[in-house]
């Protein structure tokens, strides 16, 4: 009697767990593509430059990549640092040979010919020049390189596309010849 209790109660559960499976199944296979969106905004690069344009390292800021902000002001830094060291020793010498040439001769490069004040004078004008170069060149790497960090947050880069060495030995010449294999999958 117990024994049969069981398989009834068992057979009862049993099928009360199939009556629960009214709805439709639906299986997906596994070798379906799913495509993922992922939203491209065109104007990111356009948006990026004109933030770094505006503040230097905004546009990097822009672009989620913080680290480089601290380098980009190091370098701007440096730049100006070294622009105004090279003004001030200019002004230095050339203050000296405007004394000079009034007929003062107790300035601080009393040492110094006229011609080697002049040659001084020359040397930090034209590194100061460098200098303000160098900085303005810095500044527009700055922006630039916003603008190619957000075009390329938006590459897509997966493994159907690899770029691979081949090395193949020449049919008439039997020399080994190295080569580039592109291969896309779709």
């Amino acid at each position: 009697m117990k024994n049969s209790f069981l398989i009834t109660l068992l057979l009862v559960l049993i099928s009360a767990n199939s009556f629960g499976q009214n709805g439709e199944r639906k299986i997906k296979p596994k070798d379906s593509i799913t495509a993922k969106k992922i939203h491209i905004d065109p104007l990111s690069p356009a948006k990026a430059a004109f933030y770094s344009a505006v503040v230097p390292g905004l546009g990097q800021a822009f672009n989620k990549q913080y680290w480089k902000i601290p380098v980009i002001y190091a370098g701007l830094g440096a730049g100006v640092t070294i622009y105004s060291w090279q003004h001030r020793q200019y002004n230095r010498y050339r203050d000296a040979y405007k004394r000079r040439i009034l007929g003062f001769t107790d300035d601080e490069f009393s040492t110094l010919t006229d011609a080697t004040i002049i040659d001084a004078q020359r040397f930090h004008k034209k590194n100061r020049d460098l200098a303000l170069l160098g900085t303005a060149l810095f500044y527009i790497l700055n922006i630039v390189e916003a603008n190619v960090s957000a075009h390329l947050a938006q590459f897509n880069v997966n493994e159907d596309l690899t770029l691979n060495p081949s090395f193949y030995q020449d049919e008439f010449s039997y020399k080994p010849k190295v080569g580039l294999t592109l291969n896309y999958k779709f």
